[in-house]
């Protein structure tokens, strides 16, 4: 096949060049279009809930909050791990789900529950809610709102945070793939009534007063209308607040002497603001700003770019003086990324292109095996478009231009080679093209098979999941789309274009690359004879270097990632638990102060602190986020790495006392939290119950972290701690003043955290109306002691009357993971590999620590994705290898040659080695990529020279040093050539200091190290083997397998992988039955076309009609009778028609969606069926089988007694008749049970299912109850109902006829003959055109007929409407006798089992012992067995009804 391809190739050149053109138009079409990001987003699928209770402490918010909406996540399908924070006022729950979970299908099934989850919290605890979709690299535009100069005192942090949330986001939000737009800093504008309490008092008024006046005070209504001809005058009434002004004049009660009190007499009224729990800086001043959440699945690029162009449209729209700057944009970030990408790849091409040319010595065809590098990009960049893969660091990045042009520097040597040894001067184009045909048919099978192994051994990569499977399953998938490419030009495009390109003149004249090729050969030769010569050295050799190479592996530590430099700094900074906000404001702006004025890298200090008003990162007020932004790293002066700009900055942080700092980057941060809930590198998660014991081992470990060398930035969560004023309540003392808990709960909530009583609108803004006391009543403990409590007959209670209040120390916060207490001590590693700093800490640890019963210790962050990363790795890595064995196999058919060629691995992972140990690279996931990719390049020169030495054999040569030695000689330069080109297209990677390059590294570095031991392998220690192998004859049955059979049995192969791991059997259970016949039954099939015809019809909605032209052409204008016309006509139908026929083709294709829903409904239903007769069928069995055995003793008892004389032989023969009968019973029992299996396999069409996984005859789970929201689920109902919104659709339809049509047109005529023109005669000939347009409009004049259609639409849609009734009716009436049939069988079935049953198992033992003491005769006997076993039977009988009930019933329901 493969010849007939490259046959086709040469003879047809024109089609494959305008194939060429196309895919060159394709993959530049494909590249504008390309989703552009900076690395693959390695976030995991979750969902937060989020609920705000300002009222609550950390272990009332765990009890009362997160615990009841993680108990309802958790019989959530598909979900990994449900974990929570709970702190004072917020909870947090994180819903994380596999990876191959359907986002959007998660957050309903979060949806749905969350409905379920506020049933179980108390009112007025606050409301569970969805975070936006986003991931860790969702934070992609940061901004802030500032007050220009000048304009400082205009305006104040609460008219910038206003202007912020409903000028600048109110306009964000709904900009395509904006998930969500956090504002943060300034201060929430509230229209605050701040209560005197003196006052409140003097009145002898409560709070409750208070609120129940503002809310009869803020409101709106009408009243209907007046019909007063010829107009109607509607009422309204306008009683909303709308100024401070109207709050003040609102009355709460009358004086006995009737004097209004008014809100201004006992409060004062003004713009407040909420309780803060976040604030942002910005270098030395506090700052408002927004940060853009990315929608997850869209692409970055692209929204920053429409965010970017929404922002300079909404500066337009800002009050004069404001501006809005950005501070963190991730398009720059992107920018730098693709940049080190497009540098990489350009110096990979050069270098690839100058040592092809060096090589071959011909600029030709260096050129040639050189075109094919961009239009294997291209053929690439389309199938990546195509599939879906992003543009981005890993997947464009770790292309190899030197893997990619293998195949086609195969050919073009091969060819070069041929042409050099022919006689002759010039050759024919024909000549030249056989010449090409044979020496790329002669080397396609080496050069196809070598692409195919390098292909394969990707394909491992793509089976990984989890992080590293989001970072490089891109890579794999990118490489494999350019390596098919490759392939596909090199049997196309390289042959065709070498026949016509590569000189014709045969030159017998060396160039530069013959003659270095004459000096390699002469050093190499006196290499490859000392080998020959010294094999068992040679050998002896290999082996110790490799034995050395695993010694020096196991030293080399390992690391999940290398740490990608962002380009700026993220410090997670933390004060002593319990700090105020201001506190911690403060102690930012000194560390602002201090990195920008002793730092000329920072270009800006951008601060978040505690929580935005959407919480997803829930820190707390002690707690901030400052992110460094740094200038470009060539203008850096403090230092020369990020690790070391990192340490002095540490360094001078400490100068700031009681406060922590931990380095990281932005997204890094933000995905390590995600991923793991530990924003460090590595965190140590204690699982335990009591918080105290939590803290005391979190201490002592704390302890032990700091002893390790390379574990920085210590971080000990703080769980308790946090200051609190208790208030106990003393029940005696409430309970004699007449008082509730919710009374004093609610005046200590409004007094000092405020109670909303309505709403205030400012236009379409809305604030918050709140009721607290004034702010010098609530600054310490001795305010909430004078807090008055009213109590019913309107005394004032002071609220210390009541409680004891003081001042103790509280939870900080909570942390549970899958639903067990943890604590968590993080750390960063800098200046080490993550897994020996772990190893050591966990030897201390173990030494040192002992955890009490019930506790234990799970290591989390990024050690944690490297434990599962080496898992996965160590599955991936032996099945790349066998692919590669199994492909050489069917390459030489020999598992000789296979193994030989196969040395080439391990002698590869030898370089690979240690050039990671001479870098002082740790192991890694990049680097474990790079042995994998390395392995397949490294077979890639053996298949070249055994197939070499093995046709010089095939051609007669018999003497193995010299086969070596003239197949070395022709091989060298192909050899030199691939490895020099793989190794050097690394070459940009392995040294470029560029942004995103530290995860390149590893991977080019192993390939490059590996390609120089491998071909030392491949010219040196294979030839050695080859001779030591050939004198080991291995009797064989040879069969040559053809390439495409061996492709498509490596496929079979490998698609069984994944099934590698399945439980093996023949039994299923009743999911697997209905889901296995779903896939198979002809009626999906069928549905699913009706679907398909359904979405098929929809293009034919817009179907305008044919255009007409019409020719006329005779005498029609004068007596010339070739005169001649030419009209082109359009008809055009109304857009509303074309539109109202698209909503009924969506119309159509729901219904046919419901159809299928019914074919789904009543194959499970017969499934169902099946499934439990086969239960009822395996219980009859048993029953049969006790009886057998029963019958089987009473005859051996009958004939015993017979045998004494104690009875005739009657009794004897009858026992016999009662065992044979149920000998037969048995029988038919038997058939049945195989039937029904039978029928089991043909509806799952698996003829192996022997049997299913139950074997419990018992009654199914169902709920007894049949509402209309139950028989509203039933498919056939549904589907009648979509036939209602047909008709609907149908009936615009025919309404939109009624609209006028519309038609254009052109015409161009000759008018042949003399006309007046101006006065004067003109003569017009043929040649002389005259043209015109003409439009027109259809308007339907008689449009009786149509109208009788529209009601004939109408009329069916009723009808529709009264068959949905009818079945409904219908539907409701057998759901009934169902359940009552239910009920009536379950009366029956727990008669039978509590009473009938265990009396029967009696009635059986007694009479068997009465019968074998002869105190009864055998028909007394057969009588007490016979009632006994029709009990059981019965008993059976019964369930098997309720099953059958039971299933016909969940087919009603649509279940």
């Amino acid at each position: 096949m493969l010849n007939r391809i490259i046959d086709f190739s040469i003879k047809n050149k024109l089609i494959i060049g305008i194939f060429t053109v196309a895919l060159i138009i394709w993959g530049a079409w494909s590249a504008s279009k390309l989703p552009i990001d900076a690395i693959p987003d390695i976030t995991n699928n979750q969902v937060q809930i989020i609920t705000v209770s300002p009222s609550l402490a950390a272990q009332e918010v765990e009890q009362f909050i997160s615990f009841p909406v993680e108990q309802t996540m958790a019989t959530i399908p598909e979900i990994e791990e449900v974990r929570s924070i709970s702190r004072f006022g917020l909870s947090v729950v994180t819903v994380v789900f596999h990876d191959d979970a359907n986002i959007y299908w998660a957050r309903q099934q979060v949806s749905e529950r969350i409905t379920e989850a506020k049933n179980s919290i108390a009112p007025g605890l606050g409301q569970p809610e969805m975070a936006p979709i986003s991931t860790g690299l969702g934070e992609i535009y940061q901004y802030v709102v500032y007050a220009k100069k000048g304009y400082e005192k205009k305006y104040d942090a609460m008219d910038l945070r206003t202007i912020q949330d409903w000028i600048v986001r109110r306009q964000l939000l709904g900009t395509p793939g904006v998930a969500e737009v956090n504002s943060f800093g300034g201060y929430l504008k509230q229209y605050e009534i701040a209560l005197n309490i003196d006052r409140l008092r003097s009145y002898n008024l409560s709070i409750s007063d208070i609120f129940s006046a503002l809310e009869k005070n803020n409101q709106n209504t009408g009243g209907s209308y007046i019909d007063k001809k010829p107009n109607a005058y509607f009422i309204r009434s306008e009683g909303l607040i709308t100024d401070l002004g109207d709050i003040e004049r609102i009355v709460v009660k009358n004086t006995e002497s009737g004097i209004p009190v008014t809100i201004r007499d006992i409060a004062t009224v003004r713009f407040g603001a909420a309780n803060r729990y976040g604030a942002l800086t910005r270098n030395d001043k506090e700052a408002v700003g927004g940060i853009v959440m990315l929608l997850k699945g869209s692409n970055a690029n692209e929204v920053v770019n429409t965010v970017k162009e929404k922002m300079a449209q909404i500066e337009k729209s800002l009050p004069e003086g404001i501006a809005i700057e950005p501070f963190l944009d991730r398009s720059e970030f992107v920018g730098r990324a693709i940049g080190t990408v497009e540098k990489n790849l350009l110096e990979g091409a050069l270098i690839v292109i100058f040592v092809l040319v060096i090589f071959l010595g011909n600029i030709r065809s260096g050129l040639i095996v050189a075109s094919v590098i961009p239009l294997a990009m291209l053929f690439a960049i389309s199938l990546m478009k195509v599939f879906g893969v992003t543009g981005n660091l890993m997947s464009l990045g770790a292309i190899d231009f030197g893997l990619i042009v293998d195949g086609a520097v195969i050919i073009v040597e091969a060819t070069m080679h041929h042409i050099a040894h022919r006689k002759g001067m010039k050759l024919t184009q024909p000549e030249m093209d056989a010449e090409v045909g044979g020496a790329a048919k002669k080397m396609m099978n080496s050069a196809a098979f070598g692409q195919i192994i390098i292909l394969i051994v990707y394909l491992p990569i793509l089976a990984l999941v989890g992080v590293e499977g989001k970072m490089f399953r891109p890579m794999a998938e990118t490489v494999s789309f350019a390596i098919l490419g490759a392939l596909i030009l090199s049997l196309t495009y390289v042959p065709m274009v070498s026949s016509l390109l590569l000189s014709k003149n045969i030159s017998h004249k060396k160039n530069i690359s013959d003659k270095m090729m004459d000096r390699i050969q002469r050093w190499y030769e006196p290499l490859i004879k000392g080998a020959l010569r010294m094999k068992l050295l040679v050998v002896g050799l290999a082996v110790g270097l490799l034995a050395i190479s695993t010694a020096v592996f196991s030293s080399l530590g390992g690391e999940f990632i290398p740490t990608l430099e962002e380009g700026d700094f993220a410090i997670e900074t933390r004060l002593l638990t319990g700090s105020s906000l201001n506190q911690t404001i403060d102690k930012v702006t000194q560390a602002s102060d201090i990195l920008l004025k002793k730092f000329p890298e920072v270009k800006e200090v951008v601060s978040k602190i505690g929580s935005s008003e959407i919480p997803t990162d829930p820190m707390p007020i002690e707690a901030a986020d400052v992110t460094v932004l740094l200038k470009p790293k060539s203008e850096w002066t403090s230092a020369n790495g990020r690790e070391e700009l990192a340490e002095k900055m540490q360094k001078s942080l400490e100068a700031i006392p009681g406060v922590t700092f931990g380095f990281s980057q932005p997204i890094q941060l933000r995905s390590n939290e995600l991923l793991s809930g530990v924003k460090q590198d590595v965190g140590i998660k204690i699982f335990g119950e009591d918080l105290q014991q939590l803290t005391e081992l979190s201490k002592k470990i704390g302890a032990i972290v700091p002893t390790v060398e390379g574990a920085e930035d210590l971080y000990l969560e703080q769980v308790s701690g946090l200051p609190q004023i208790s208030i106990k309540l003393n029940r005696d003392k409430i309970a004699q003043y007449g008082l509730n808990v919710s009374d004093i709960n609610q005046a200590v909530n409004t007094a000092f955290a405020g109670g909303v009583a309505g709403t205030v609108f400012e236009g379409e803004r809305r604030f918050d109306l709140v009721v607290r006391l004034q702010e010098a009543e609530r600054q310490g403990i001795e305010d909430v002691k004078r807090l008055f409590v009213t109590t019913t007959d309107g005394q004032n209670i002071p609220l210390e009357q009541v409680a004891d209040i003081s001042y103790q120390l509280g939870p900080n916060q909570i942390q549970r993971e899958d639903a067990k207490r943890r604590i968590i001590v993080g750390f960063n590693v800098r200046g080490r590999d993550i897994a020996s700093v772990v190893k050591e800490i966990q030897q201390k640890i173990d030494a040192k620590i002992k955890l009490p019963p019930g506790y234990f210790i799970t290591y989390g962050g990024q050690f944690k994705n490297l434990e599962e990363a080496n898992k996965r790795l160590s599955v991936a890595v032996p099945v790349a290898l066998g692919l590669i064995l199994l492909l050489l196999y069917f390459t030489f058919g020999s598992i000789k040659y296979s193994l030989l060629i196969f040395t080439a691995i391990p002698m590869s992972a030898i370089g690979g080695i240690f050039a990671l140990w001479i870098r002082g690279m740790p192991f890694s996931v990049s680097a474990g990529i790079g042995f994998i990719a390395l392995f397949g390049v490294a077979v890639l020169n053996g298949i070249v020279l055994i197939s070499e030495f093995n046709q010089l054999k095939k051609n007669g040569m018999r003497d193995l040093n010299k086969i070596i030695l003239t197949g070395t000689a022709t091989r060298l330069r192909p050899v030199l050539m691939t490895a020099t080109v793989a190794s050097l297209g690394f070459m940009p990677m392995a040294l470029s200091t560029s942004a995103g390059a530290e995860v390149q590294k590893p991977l080019a570095t192993v390939v490059i190290g590996g390609l120089i031991t491998a071909t030392f392998l491949t010219l040196i220690v294979l030839p050695v083997l080859y001779t030591l192998f050939e004198k080991i004859q291995i009797k064989k049955r040879r069969t040559k397998i053809p390439p495409a059979i061996a492709i498509f049995i490596f496929l079979l192969g490998s698609s069984t992988l994944s099934y590698a791991q399945a439980p093996v059997g023949n039994r299923v259970n009743l999911q697997t039955a209905i889901s296995s016949s779903l896939g198979v039954n002809p009626n999906m099939r069928v549905g699913n076309l009706g679907v398909q015809y359904q979405q098929a019809l929809k293009g034919a909605t817009r179907d305008i009609g044919k255009t007409n032209i019409n020719l006329t052409y005779g005498q029609y204008n004068s007596p010339v009778p070739y005169d001649n016309n030419i009209t082109v006509t359009q008809n055009i139908p109304n857009p509303v028609y074309l539109k109202r026929l698209s909503e009924l083709a969506d119309a159509s294709i729901d219904a046919s969606r419901f159809q299928l829903k019914i074919y789904q409904s009543q194959i499970a239903y017969q499934v169902k069926n099946v499934y439990y007769q086969l239960l009822y069928r395996n219980e009859q069995r048993r029953l049969t089988d006790s009886l057998i055995s029963l019958y089987e003793r009473v005859l051996r008892a009958a004939d015993v007694r017979f045998k004494t004389g104690e009875t005739n032989i009657l009794e004897k023969y009858n026992a016999n008749t009662q065992l044979q009968e149920a000998i037969a019973q048995q029988k038919q029992v038997t058939e049945y049970v195989h039937t029904n299996v039978e029928l089991l396999g043909k509806f799952m069409n698996d003829t192996t299912i022997t049997g299913i996984d139950d074997t419990l005859l018992q009654e199914k789970t169902i709920a007894l109850s049949l509402d209309s929201s139950v028989l509203g689920n039933n498919p056939q109902l549904q589907a009648l109902r979509s036939q209602i919104a047909v008709s609907a659709k149908e009936i615009k339809v025919e309404k939109s006829k009624l609209l006028p049509d519309f038609s254009i047109g052109y015409f161009n005529q000759s008018l042949v003959g003399t006309y007046e023109v101006d006065g004067r005669q003109k003569k017009y000939g043929v040649g002389k055109r005259f043209q015109g347009i003409e439009a027109g409009i259809s308007i339907p004049i008689f449009a009786k007929p149509q109208k009788a259609r529209i009601r004939a639409a109408e009329i069916n849609m009723q009808t529709r409407q009264a068959e949905v009734d009818a079945f409904y009716f219908g539907l409701s009436q057998r759901g009934t006798l169902l359940l009552s049939e239910l009920r009536r069988l379950q009366i029956q079935i727990a008669y039978y089992r509590n009473t009938a049953l265990p009396q029967a198992e009696v009635l059986i033992r007694t009479s068997q012992r009465a019968f074998e003491a002869g105190e009864i005769d055998y028909y007394q006997l057969s009588q007490s067995l016979n009632n006994a076993n029709n009990v059981r039977r019965q008993y059976i009988e019964f369930v098997n009804q309720y099953n059958q009930t039971a299933i016909e019933l969940e087919l009603i329901s649509g279940l």
